[in-house]
């Protein structure tokens, strides 16, 4: 990997690399673009194969989260940071502790939360090093996000179901969840509450079926839940499974999920699923709830405003969804062109993020 070539061609600011040998701290944190304010994005504990797939990683997952910030109409820049390493067995105060303080060391331009692999005691051991990460419990933190970033994706597929179906009813629809992790947990449950006729999938299988034998949903292989015969497929677990290999075997009208970087490749595969018929909702878009809570965090947090914001991605995604249609262009670069007009309107008054915000606890 050409590391300077791969970041211009991301287009991001900086990117930090963060190492401590007596804690075993090895972490990449990807600052894409602060022009509407600091870099807010989770940090992912995961065991890369390789430092070049851990950096590429951290490039997508942290340009998203720009796009995701500017779409939802956030005054935050997009950010996003990786540990590498085992989250079932490497994790430790110290370690935490030691990326606390890298956090600390970037002077506010990001600003960390949960995400896969990390959880609400990891982002506490965080704290105790540097103010700015969000997620954390007690007075005035906002705690898990899985639960509002489900709220939001279940918002979303609301209405792409509403374009797609004439009609934002999930009563009766089969939807194919891939995951079974904290928003999917969530997401399924507003599904069968609905009526929604679910499958679960996961590569931990215990999870997905004792999910299923709480709500009431159906429990499918892996292998199997991609070619599910299905209204809705919804992919919540690693992105890039929208690919060369897995597109042709969708049985779907609406791919719409909350995992981050769902197209292996973002232009090609929004292409195929459109040759398909296949409506795509951009993951970064319908995935945003769980942003707009901890982002709540900042100014004060209050959770019937988030919940509010997060319901909001209903309307964002039919706006979306009007502009793709209207200009004949693809979902994904209905949602880009709404985020970079947001961000060139305000990048010549803001520049680049310098200061340190204030976050209220």
């Amino acid at each position: 990997m050409e590391v300077f070539g791969t970041i211009e061609d991301y287009g991001h600011e900086q990117i930090i690399f963060c190492s401590d040998k007596k804690s075993g701290l090895r972490a990449i944190i990807g600052i894409h673009n602060t022009a509407l304010g600091p870099a807010l994005g989770g940090t992912r504990m995961w065991k890369y194969n390789s430092d070049a797939e851990a950096i590429e990683d951290v490039l997508r997952l942290s340009r998203g989260m720009t796009y995701k910030a500017a779409v939802a109409g956030l005054n935050l820049g997009g950010g996003k940071a990786v540990i590498i390493g085992d989250s079932h067995k490497d994790k430790t105060e110290a370690l935490f502790r030691a990326y606390g303080r890298a956090v600390e060391s970037v002077g506010g331009r990001y600003i960390t939360a949960e995400d896969v692999g990390t959880t609400v005691r990891d982002m506490e051991w965080i704290h105790m090093e540097t103010n700015f990460v969000t997620g954390v419990g007690g007075a005035g933190g906002s705690g898990d996000p899985s639960p509002f970033t489900a709220f939001g994706t279940y918002h979303g597929i609301k209405a792409c179901a509403k374009v797609r179906f004439g009609s934002d009813s999930l009563n009766g629809k089969k939807i194919a969840v891939q995951g079974a992790g904290s928003v999917a947990s969530h997401l399924v449950e507003h599904l069968c509450k609905e009526g929604a006729k679910v499958w679960v999938s996961d590569i931990y299988e215990d999870k997905a079926k004792a999910l299923c034998a709480k709500f009431g949903a159906e429990f499918l292989p892996s292998d199997e839940i991609i070619a599910a015969d299905c209204d809705i497929f919804s992919p919540n677990a690693l992105g890039a499974t929208i690919n060369d290999d897995s597109i042709p075997q969708l049985k779907c009208s609406i791919v719409a999920g909350a995992a981050n970087n769902q197209l292996k490749e973002e232009i090609k595969h929004a292409k195929m699923l459109r040759e398909r018929d296949i409506m795509y909702a951009p993951d970064y878009v319908i995935n945003a709830g769980g942003l707009m809570n901890v982002a709540s965090e900042i100014d004060g947090y209050r959770r019937d405003k988030v919940l509010t914001q997060a319901e909001g991605i209903y309307s964002i995604l039919l706006s979306i969804f009007r502009m793709s249609a209207e200009r004949s262009i693809l979902t994904i670069e209905a949602s880009n062109a709404i985020a970079e007009e947001r961000i060139n309107a305000i990048r010549h008054i803001h520049g680049n993020y310098i200061g340190r915000p204030n976050i209220n606890r």
